[in-house]
């Protein structure tokens, strides 16, 4: 095996797509290291490091073997009683075994005789010779190449041919593979490959030789003017962000800084300014504009308010930056102009005047007519109204604002940043003259937009917002289109999500089932439309379910906190811990195994319970114990619940313990006479309801 040394493998291309360069570039070293590894040519110390510019896919992986070990094996070949005959020689079958496996009669002395199962069989035990870096190189580098996560894949001629016979996600022109200082001799897309690279377009030369694997990336950056890592590349860019800021806060979402970190090769942060007239636009206009058309980054003060300065990275590196800055400026000059103009021009209707337009925007094309955002609006007003007294909202008010929430959907600045949807409304009803929770609640009726958002704050946008994902969710469901695996397609698991935060942890007092019947009777009469109330129940509950995990609760603490009908979602925080305080009690095991085989025993009695407890029925000892506990318990817990303290009511449920444990010590529940038997039920269908008032503590029995 020839020694182990860095190993350096890239492919240089054409403008890789930038949203897509980071996850190619992780893909390819990933599943090329992964190919190696699982071939035999990595050792435990071997890391591989991955490179992504706007032309190359790379990656060095260290400590890789030149030749793949021997590796011993142990090959079934034929039971014995196949393979020998009574007289003790081979049979032939055992020569026709040999010669398929390659071996002849004079290998046996080297085979074993060892127990298959309850038989014995022959193995041969030999060594699989190692492979040659070049031999696994090439089929671990087919393999990376077919499972890179292309967004959309080129077909394209190589050199010399005139067919489109080559898919990838750009044109390949280079293939560089380095094991220490000697190539391997491996192909891929038409490509051989050599030690030879590019450097940056403009600021270098085509046709770097690179010595070694180890030198890869460095000879990039000395003699290409490109940093190859996407990593240090992005790291670079923020830290002059930063610099160029000047005590200023930069606007640098991720998505802009991975994409701007796929745009260049030689980073070079530079700033430049605009009119401050341009400030008069609020200033979302203003960065979007810059984002998503320039790919800028805004400048903001301590407090957020936005500056008239912008900073930009360009590919280029030149000691006088002002020819740059000022071409820069003046494209930004017009982006601005139109952001104005469209401010502008959407200002001179109000927002109430918009709404006939939407009856032409289709939200919803498989209910026809009743499917556009106009009859929505319609839709959305009435359920927020019905919503409102919950939210402690005035219902006029959320009537109002649901009727406007849609409105800014036609106007000509979302229809250039969709994005800004209720964020134009916002302002667009401010100068209205619309009432600030009106305003306010247009804004923030999509919250929460993803996880962890914030949520609507006001009474008013939180009717709106519960409307908004509630309609959202029924008319979807009530035309069978619902999500189905990871396909998601309108966000219902989103909506769905953000319904049961805006219960909880809002404190909206309004009972889930109740919720759902109004949504679906929003769409009463509706052509097309069928009801499926139990289907979007079940929906939303599996988001409660994983709401509640990711707020620290156990699989069983779920079931217990959700198997009690009716209970407020609002509750759930405390229920929560008020359960978890409990199961640390010693007496928690016992008292769950108990109220388990409570509910087991009344639901196999087949509702034989008596309608209420006699006390003339009830015997001496254990079983009038067990009355008189529940009795002193029950008022104990009821005010405990009212309080909403959960934890004090299930710590009161330990002290009934002994009472509990006698009483199926000493009683015979499913006693022969039916009225005993009907009493005792009855009973026990009390323990059970002072039991899982807080929770179904059942569920939590192992």
């Amino acid at each position: 095996m020839t020694a182990a040394a860095t190993l350096a493998v890239e492919l240089a291309t054409e403008e890789l797509p930038p949203k897509a360069l980071r996850r190619l570039g992780e893909a390819f070293a990933a599943t090329l290291a992964d190919g190696l590894r699982a071939r035999g040519f990595l050792g435990d110390a071997s890391a591989a490091t991955p490179y992504a510019t706007p032309r190359r896919l790379a990656v060095t992986i260290s400590q890789v073997r030149g030749r793949s070990p021997d590796q011993p094996y142990k090959q079934k070949v034929l039971p014995v009683s196949v393979a020998f005959g009574a007289d003790g020689k081979p049979t032939p079958a055992l020569a026709k075994k040999l010669a398929a496996m390659g071996l002849a009669e004079s290998d046996l002395a080297r085979m074993m005789r060892e127990p298959d199962g309850k038989a014995e069989a022959l193995f041969y035990a030999g060594v699989k010779p190692g492979r040659a870096l070049a031999e696994g190189l090439q089929e671990a580098l087919d393999e990376a190449i077919a499972k890179l996560p292309i967004p959309k894949v080129m077909r394209y001629a190589a050199a010399g041919s005139y067919y489109n016979d080559i898919a990838f996600v750009r044109p390949a022109h280079r293939l560089l593979a380095l094991h220490g200082a000697g190539v391997v001799p491996v192909t891929a897309l038409g490509l051989a490959a050599g030690r030879m690279t590019d450097g940056h377009r403009f600021l270098s030369r085509k046709g770097i030789e690179v010595a070694t694997a180890d030198a890869y990336a460095e000879t990039l950056r000395a003699e290409g003017k490109v940093i190859a890592s996407f990593d240090e590349r992005r790291a670079t860019i923020a830290a002059q962000l930063d610099k160029a800021a000047q005590g200023d806060r930069v606007v640098a979402p991720d998505a802009l800084l991975d994409e701007v970190t796929a745009l260049v090769e030689w980073p070079v942060a530079c700033a430049g300014t605009f009119d401050p007239a341009f400030l008069a636009v609020p200033q979302e206009c203003l960065i979007l504009t810059m984002q998503q058309n320039q790919k800028y980054f805004a400048l903001t003060d301590a407090a957020g308010k936005m500056r008239a300065r912008f900073l930009l990275v360009s590919n280029l590196a030149a000691q006088d930056t002002s020819a740059i800055v000022g071409g820069n400026e003046r494209v930004l000059r017009a982006r601005l102009a139109d952001a104005r103009f469209f401010f502008e021009q959407d200002r001179k209707a109000r927002l109430e005047s918009r709404l006939p337009k939407l009856d032409a925007v289709v939200y919803l094309a498989k209910l026809g007519a009743e499917g556009s955002q106009g009859k929505r609006v319609a839709r959305l007003a009435a359920l927020a109204r019905a919503i409102a007294p919950a939210t402690g909202a005035a219902p006029e008010v959320a009537e109002r604002a649901a009727r406007l929430a849609k409105a800014d959907l036609v106007t000509d600045m979302v229809g250039e940043f969709p994005e800004l949807q209720g964020t134009m409304g916002r302002y667009y009803a401010q100068h209205d003259g619309e009432p600030a929770e009106v305003a306010d609640a247009i804004a923030q009726h999509y919250w929460p937009r993803f996880a962890g958002d914030a949520l609507p704050e006001g009474p008013v946008a939180q009717a709106v917002a519960l409307a908004d994902k509630m309609e959202s969710m029924a008319g979807l469901f009530g035309v069978g289109q619902v999500p189905s695996g990871d396909k998601d397609p309108f966000g219902l698991r989103r909506a769905a999500i953000g319904v049961v935060r805006i219960l909880a942890e809002k404190g909206v007092a309004l009972d889930l089932g109740r919720l759902i019947a109004l949504a679906f009777a929003a769409f009463e009469g509706v052509p097309g439309f069928k009801p499926a109330a139990a289907d979007l129940a079940g929906f939303i509950e599996d988001r409660l379910r994983g709401w509640l995990r990711e707020q620290g609760a156990s699989a069983h603490q779920v079931e217990a906190l959700l198997s009690v009908p009716g209970v407020p979602l609002p509750s759930l925080p405390a229920r929560l811990a008020a359960v978890q305080a409990f199961e640390s009690l010693p007496e928690a095991a016992a008292l769950a195994a108990a109220n388990k085989r409570i509910v087991n025993i009344l639901r196999k009695s087949g509702g034989e319970a008596a309608a209420a407890i006699d006390r003339a029925l009830l015997g001496e000892g254990a079983e009038r114990d067990l009355w008189l506990a529940f009795g002193r318990l029950g008022p104990q817990v009821d005010a405990d619940m009212t309080r909403g303290d959960y934890a004090a009511a299930l710590r009161a449920l330990a002290t009934a313990k002994p009472a509990v444990d006698r009483f199926f010590d000493d009683v015979m529940v499913m006693a022969e006479d039916p009225a005993v038997r009907a009493n005792r039920l009855a009973l026990l269908r009390s323990v059970a309801a002072t039991m899982n008032a807080v929770a179904d503590i059942s569920r939590l029995a192992a």
